[in-house]
Formats: C-alpha cells, sequence, structure tokens
C-alpha cells in the first residue's frame, strides 16, 4: 500500500465499519433479512463468537506490527449510543456499507436547522482534539503488549494493565457525557416536523431512510478530519440513541473489547478508500477459527480456547456496566440531570473490565508465539490476506501518522512485580 492510500480517511469507515457477524452479506443466516434481528449480547458473549474473535485479534496481533495495533474506528470509542445494534440488525443488511453511515447523517442533517447543527459543530470543534489524546493514551499500552509479545519469558503487569485501560475508559465517559448533553439539548429544541420527518425513519431499516447522503461540507471546510468525523459520528448516532432504547445501547459486538491487536486494520484496509464496499462479516469468525483450529498445534490451540473461560465472569459484568451506564446517561433525553461522578465511575470501571480481559488475550498470544514454527508463520502471513499493505508507524484512529510521540517509560511502567 502506498503512504497516500494508507493516510486515506474514509470517514464512514473511520466511524466504525467494522463488521460483528459471522455470515457474509447474502448469506447472513441463511439470506433470510428476519435473520439479522437474531443478533443479541447473549450472541457476542457466547462461547463461539467470543473465541473465534479473541482468535483473530491473536492472528493479528502475531502477524502485524505495532503501527497496525493502534488501528482502531472512532466508533469504538463513545460507544453508548446504540449505533453498533442499529447497524448489526439492519433489515437490509447494510449495516457494514459506508453508505448506511452517509445515509443516516445524511437525512439528520437535512432536517435540522442551522442552530442545531451548529451545536454539532461546535462539539466537534471541541472535542475533536480530546479525541486525539484519548487515541493516545492506547499507545504506550500497545508498545507494552508488544514488548510482551516479543519477550522470552513473560513479565507483563496485569494491575499496570486494567489501571491504565481504566484511565482510557474514564476519560471515554467523559466525553461520551458531553456528548450526550449536547445531543439531548438538540433532541428537545425538535419541531414537530422534525419528529415527524425522523419518525419515518425505522430504526434498523435502511430501505425506509430517504436517499439523502451529502454531507455537511459547509462545517468541515477548513477543519482537520477528526472535526469532520466527529461532526458525522454525532449527527448518526443522535438518530441511533433518540430513537432506540436502553438495550440497543448496551449492546455490543464480540470485538468491542481487547481493541489493542490490530484486528480492525486486518479487516479493515481491503476496504480503505472505497465508497461501496461490504466489508465481509465472515472474514472475523472464519479466520479466527482457522488459525485455532487448523494452524495451532493441540497444545497451542488449548491456550487459547481456554480464555472464554478464565473471563466469562468479567464479560459478563461487562454488561451489568454498560445497562447502567446507558440508564443513568439516557436521563438527559428525559430532561433529568444524571449523576455524573456515578457515571465516571462506571466507565472507569468498565475499563478495568476491558483490561483484565486484554491482559489474558496478550498473555496467551505472546505464549502461542513463542512456541510456533517457521511453517506456522507462514501459513498465519498467508491467512492474513494483506500482501502489498503497509501500516504507518501509528495511527490516530484509522488516519496514519509519520512521527511517533513520546510514551514514556513503557517498561517501568508495564513490567516488573505487582504494587
Amino acid at each position: 500500500m502506498n503512504a497516500k492510500t494508507t493516510g486515506l480517511l474514509i470517514l464512514t469507515l473511520a466511524l466504525g465499519i467494522a463488521a460483528s457477524g459471522q455470515k457474509e452479506k447474502g448469506k447472513r443466516g441463511g439470506g433470510k433479512k428476519n435473520d439479522a434481528q437474531k443478533y443479541t449480547i447473549e450472541q457476542a458473549v457466547s462461547d463461539r463468537a467470543q473465541l473465534h474473535t479473541i482468535c483473530f485479534s491473536g492472528l493479528a496481533f502475531i502477524t502485524g506490527d505495532y503501527g497496525a495495533s493502534t488501528f482502531i474506528p472512532p466508533g469504538k470509542v463513545c460507544d453508548y449510543f446504540g449505533f453498533q445494534y442499529m447497524r448489526d440488525i439492519d433489515a437490509a443488511q447494510k449495516g457494514h456499507n459506508p453508505m448506511f453511515l452517509n445515509r443516516v447523517a445524511g437525512n439528520v442533517l437535512h432536517i435540522l436547522n442551522d442552530e442545531q447543527k451548529k451545536m454539532f459543530a461546535d462539539l466537534a470543534e471541541e472535542q475533536a482534539p480530546q479525541l486525539v489524546e484519548l487515541a493516545k493514551m492506547r499507545l504506550p499500552l500497545i508498545k507494552a503488549f508488544w514488548l510482551e509479545l516479543e519477550a522470552d519469558k513473560p513479565g507483563l503487569n496485569k494491575q499496570a494493565v486494567i489501571k491504565t485501560v481504566g484511565d482510557i475508559f474514564e476519560r471515554d465517559a467523559e466525553l461520551s457525557i458531553r456528548r450526550a448533553e449536547v445531543m439531548a439539548q438538540v433532541h428537545a429544541s425538535l419541531t414537530e416536523e422534525q419528529k415527524a420527518y425522523l419518525g419515518k425513519m425505522k430504526f434498523g431499516d435502511f430501505n425506509t431512510w430517504p436517499e439523502i447522503d451529502q454531507r455537511d461540507k459547509k462545517k468541515g471546510k477548513g477543519k482537520s478530519k477528526l472535526f469532520s468525523v466527529a461532526y458525522m459520528t454525532y449527527a448518526s448516532e443522535f438518530f441511533s440513541w433518540t430513537a432506540g432504547n436502553t438495550e440497543a445501547d448496551t449492546y455490543f459486538c464480540p470485538e468491542r473489547h481487547g481493541t489493542y491487536f490490530g484486528g480492525f486494520y486486518m479487516k479493515d484496509m481491503p476496504a480503505m478508500g472505497k465508497r461501496d464496499f461490504d466489508i465481509s462479516t465472515s472474514v472475523t469468525g472464519d479466520s479466527g477459527r482457522t488459525f485455532v483450529e487448523e494452524v495451532c498445534t493441540p497444545e497451542q490451540a488449548k491456550i487459547l480456547t481456554g480464555i472464554p473461560d478464565l473471563q466469562r465472569k468479567v464479560l459478563m459484568e461487562t454488561i451489568d456496566v454498560r445497562r447502567a451506564f446507558s440508564i443513568e446517561l439516557r436521563k438527559l433525553l428525559a430532561g433529568k440531570t444524571p449523576d455524573r461522578d456515578k457515571l465516571l465511575k462506571l466507565g472507569r470501571h468498565y475499563g478495568e473490565l476491558d483490561g483484565e480481559m486484554s491482559w489474558l488475550y496478550t498473555m496467551a498470544f505472546a505464549k502461542v508465539n513463542r512456541t510456533l514454527t517457521e511453517a506456522q508463520r507462514t501459513e498465519l502471513v498467508k491467512l492474513r490476506n494483506l500482501e502489498g499493505y503497509e501500516s504507518a508507524p501509528y495511527y490516530i484512529y484509522s488516519r496514519g501518522a509519520k512521527e511517533q510521540p513520546e510514551l514514556g517509560d513503557v517498561e517501568s511502567r508495564f513490567f516488573g512485580a505487582s504494587k
């Protein structure tokens, strides 16, 4: 991949195009539209979905590099607004096509007045640099994971990982609260005509949305790419949040956690730069299954297949935390004031849970990596299927950057005895 292609930012891809299902377009659930409705939290946390998703991340990690591991769609942060669920259950099966976000955002921006759109623009101006800092908070953690992967023996400090991811998610919660406050203000200002227009757009049915895909070019003129990404995010999530419910907000796809290993890079890169591209929703499950069942030895496979049991209690707790966060945040739509301290504590705890699971994944991937033969590594590179692609030194979400920021003393921070 040349530098121009690597650096290309496609807004809708960056906002969370990564697919979370198990079947390809046209084949999902045997091709029956109503089977798209079967996407549930229960499916997302099932042993099978978790195992294959984790193994997909392991494949990406072992065959990738530090830069690829930093790639993440911005839609995977501040994700308490039901957009992922609306995408996954879409009756038209357009949820994993760039047109999906363009269409919903286009309709929202079409019906909002200038004052309402300015609320989103002002928020994007405020949060764009904050989102950059949030992305940079991940970098020392990812570097530590890579040091563990390449080490001769285990040494990654579990508590250091948990604390760091807690910090990241608390900041994520802070940005989410502010986003919700503005979206609630816009919602409270809707006219009856605007409510009627949006009411005709069904949650989770692309076919009911008028063919309006234009972006608001005036608002993004002279602004950063991340400003435009944030602005479009607010427009799309405004609809999913106000038209959805607590369960939609609570829902997450199997790949929501442990986002530090390059799985999004491995899956999304073939779609970068393409306006109308359906990312295969089978690639995660199929590649993860092949890695653990066909490439790994029984001893190596046992390391990976044991993860669902080890993380089950923690994973189940994430559901309770997300639901509590959603319920509290939704008070804003009812004109009430949520408990900010409670939300921040929930956000931090959510991050601590994600950190614990991510530590488990890292230790398992590193253990497998130490035992791989050259023949196995060759097979895994083929399975990666990204010949000719070259990652940037690191990414701010999906936009490549050239100069590595200062990461501090990663070894002292993440290695050594627990305190």
